[in-house]
């Protein structure tokens, strides 16, 4: 799942908080009468999205991920869900937010400014150029809708700049801190019956006699004796059981702590490093990322929620990933970072 994850952070270029729009299956309290045509796959307010426009996205993906992981992923079961499935979806939901975030951007009167809107035309120039007749004809693309792509685009990350662009920046190095720790296990779980647990508090005792011993290795005893085979790990506040946590954040550096009682199990930890630079201003980073997604989906999904929808399932149910070995191009994103002269991770 690691190469999966790696894939599906190229769809992420540019970093806009992006999350399934619910509008399409709607869920919402406004749908529109009438029918939509056969390359149209779904609207929202005034702005449609069609079966072009999806293929660009689509056929961009689907040829990053199997640069990554090779063309025979898409029929393997993740979960009950083909790889296929899953990211037809995970597309449907990015392009859709777009296309909201643009009829956000009429509300907040966003527009894009001259240069913003050569650098459009440049970005849609390079990409269609970039295309062989194969993939024109598959997707049925014009350089006018991607053109129409880049625009929306451009305007999806002003929106999200200016509704985020107040957000408090200001992290403590105590509220970010990630520090590291080795540990041993003793597990029992939290559904065990006494007598395992306590037979496992007298066998954490025991070891943890050897560790505090003078010259011990920990991370020696740990690997013969946790029942976890990760022994060494680094965390934020937040993000393990607070008994845990606050054991592991009141050690300084080389400290053993005494026996900690977890719902999992009972735990020893030593300290390696009680504050690292490198990963607490990593997390600063998030934190404030955090925070600006909040902003942002606090606004999103006020206005999503006005907007009336409609969904072509007939349409969404037969479009597939082509098995075109002329179809290669995934430079989409790629040129819109290179024109726009934003950082690809």
């Amino acid at each position: 799942m690691k190469k999966i994850k790696k894939a599906a952070a190229l769809l992420l270029c540019v970093g806009l908080s992006l999350t399934y729009l619910t509008s399409c299956n709607g869920t919402n309290s406004t749908i529109f009468m009438g029918r939509l045509s056969d390359t149209e796959v779904f609207r929202i307010g005034d702005n449609v999205c069609t079966l072009p426009e999806l293929k660009v996205y689509l056929t961009t993906a689907q040829k990053q991920y199997e640069n990554i992981l090779g063309v025979d992923m898409w029929e393997r079961d993740f979960g009950g869900v083909t790889l296929e499935s899953y990211l037809k979806e995970t597309i449907l939901g990015q392009i859709a937010q777009i296309k909201t975030m643009t009829l956000l951007a009429e509300e907040y009167k966003i527009t894009l400014d001259e240069q913003e809107e050569k650098k459009v035309a440049e970005a849609a120039k390079k990409y269609f150029s970039s295309l062989n007749g194969s993939e024109i004809s598959y997707m049925g693309i014009t350089e006018d809708a991607v053109a129409t792509l880049y625009r929306e685009y451009a305007l999806a990350n002003k929106v999200y700049q200016e509704i985020t662009k107040d957000v408090d920046t200001e992290v403590s190095d105590d509220e970010a801190r990630k520090i590291t720790v080795q540990q041993i296990l003793f597990a029992f779980g939290g559904e065990s019956a006494e007598g395992k647990k306590s037979e496992q508090y007298k066998k954490a005792q025991e070891v943890l006699k050897q560790v505090q011993a003078k010259g011990a290795d920990f991370r020696d005893i740990a690997e013969k004796n946790s029942e976890d085979e990760v022994i060494e790990f680094t965390f934020g506040k937040g993000e393990k059981e607070k008994p845990l946590e606050e054991a592991a954040f009141n050690l300084e550096t080389d400290q053993i702590s005494d026996i900690i009682e977890t719902s999992y199990g009972y735990v020893i930890i030593k300290c390696i490093s009680n504050f690292d630079r490198a990963e607490t201003d990593a997390n600063k980073a998030a934190i404030v990322e955090q925070r600006k997604t909040k902003a942002f989906d606090d606004v999103y999904n006020e206005f999503v929620n006005r907007q009336a929808s409609q969904f072509n399932d007939k349409l969404w149910e037969q479009i597939t990933f082509t098995d075109d070995k002329n179809i290669t191009n995934m430079t989409f994103f790629e040129v819109y970072n290179e024109v726009f002269g934003l950082q690809q991770e």
